[in-house]
């Protein structure tokens, strides 16, 4: 199982009650939800990735199959955007804590067929977390939109400094069916391969193909209104963007902070350094 970057500090900030209700609205590879259980709390686990729910309901993890008979963890398919009616159809209409881990868990990054990760260069260019939802892969988004709406996009995004030369590359190709051909578009608009533009790129079309933005705001919303006045809420950002949602959530809705400055990771990793952990109270 893969341990999320500052888990003891992130359960730390939710201050788990024994016999308290939880929600963990990004349960991933279930490693915030099985420290919560340690620690005495009862999880609701939402995910919108059915991979990721798959093989925990009948799990080898012997910890969480033991909190699954136990009743102290309930596993659920959805969008944390729905994170109050979620909660109220399965008796957690008032609950002591809520978190969100908002970056991919290592197994999606690694896990073939997705496109999350520019390292798979045979995959398609999907994207989607939920694969069964309908919505258009990266790849008919890209085909679908303009050069110009292309670039909005990529600078939105990724405030990434080249978009608007990766969006001409992109657009003047044929179409863009793969990792492998996404990543040759930008090697031509850029002058050195840069593992970090790719990164951004490949976030700016993956935050558009799911509508995070839209879905973090409104299941902060959510959470809001679900969540005792004593309770909880913790978010683990991962860039700049979702996190100046979250600082401005917490300002808008005068919630109080649990610190005035984020909780940042001390790793060597990068993508580990990048990560911060906002707590607060509604």
């Amino acid at each position: 199982m893969h341990t999320p970057v500052l888990l003891q500090q992130a359960i730390d900030s939710l201050e788990v009650k024994t016999g308290g209700k939880y929600i963990d609205a990004t349960f991933g590879e279930g490693g915030y939800s099985q420290e919560i259980v340690r620690r005495g709390g009862k999880v609701l686990a939402i995910d919108l990735d059915i991979n990721q729910l798959n093989g925990h309901s009948e799990t080898a993890h012997s910890q969480l199959a033991r909190s699954l008979s136990r009743m102290t963890l309930k596993l659920v398919q959805g969008n944390f955007a729905d994170i109050e009616r979620i909660a109220k159809e399965n008796d957690y209409d008032f609950v002591d804590g809520i978190i969100f881990d908002l970056g991919l868990s290592m197994g999606q990054l690694g896990s073939l067929g997705r496109g999350f990760s520019y390292k798979n260069l045979n995959d398609p260019l999907d994207m989607r977390i939920n694969v069964s939802s309908g919505v258009e892969t990266a790849a008919d988004l890209i085909w679908r939109l303009k050069e110009s709406e292309l670039y909005e996009l990529f600078a939105k995004n990724s405030e990434e400094l080249r978009s608007k030369e990766i969006a001409h590359e992109v657009k003047i190709g044929k179409k863009i069916n793969s990792v492998s051909n996404l990543i040759t578009a930008i090697n031509r608009a850029i002058p050195y391969k840069s593992y970090n533009t790719y990164a951004k790129i490949f976030q700016a079309l993956r935050i558009e193909v799911n509508d995070e933005f839209l879905n973090l705001r409104r299941g902060l919303e959510g959470a809001a209104k679900i969540t005792n006045k004593s309770g909880k809420i913790v978010v683990v950002t991962f860039h700049s963007l979702e996190d100046r949602i979250v600082k401005n959530f917490v300002k808008n809705n005068n919630c109080k902070l649990s610190e005035k400055k984020p909780i940042r990771s001390k790793s060597g990793y990068k993508f580990e350094r990048s990560a911060k952990i906002r707590a607060f109270s509604i």
